[in-house]
């Protein structure tokens, strides 16, 4: 049998968890604890395609596929530093609310695209709402989580 490496496609099923064991991502339809529908997870479901070595997905799963066989399983836990980065205080910042657009009324939690200073576009997440100030955070809402991922080989094609 084939074993999968560098360079090579392949589909595999996964599902990844956080270290509490919600689930924030999976190719599986029915899994139990997760609500997401399709169009809410930024995929289908099924078996997810990608190129080894191409930096398609996680990079430590891509390493990790490399020699499986179909059907294979394996369990991987991926820090920070290889997903989403490590959550930076820094990166949180207040804006007046008098700059803030009218027709918007923030709540903590909400995401926003906002631009910045050239013109570039970056997601940002309301963090507090005051009556002179709302805080933005820019990291990721991920950032600093570790993320462990069941995944399966199945198919190398």
């Amino acid at each position: 049998m084939a074993l999968a490496k560098q360079g090579d496609k392949v589909t595999i099923n996964f599902t990844g968890k956080l270290a509490d064991g919600s689930i924030i991502d999976t190719t599986y339809p029915d899994t139990e604890g997760h609500d997401c529908v399709d169009d809410e997870c930024g995929h289908e479901y099924g078996p997810f395609g990608l190129i080894l070595g191409a930096e398609e997905f996680y990079v430590p799963i891509e390493e990790a596929l490399i020699g499986m066989i179909p059907g294979e399983k394996k369990t991987l836990t991926i820090t920070p530093d290889a997903a989403f980065g490590e959550y930076d205080p820094e990166n949180v910042f207040s804006v007046p609310r008098s700059d803030f657009p009218e027709d918007i009324d923030p709540i903590v939690g909400m995401g926003l695209e906002v631009s910045g200073e050239e013109d570039e576009e970056y997601m940002v997440t309301v963090v507090e709402v005051s009556d002179e100030t709302i805080s933005l955070d820019t990291n990721h809402p991920l950032a600093g989580e570790e993320l462990t991922y069941e995944f399966e080989l199945v198919e190398i094609l």
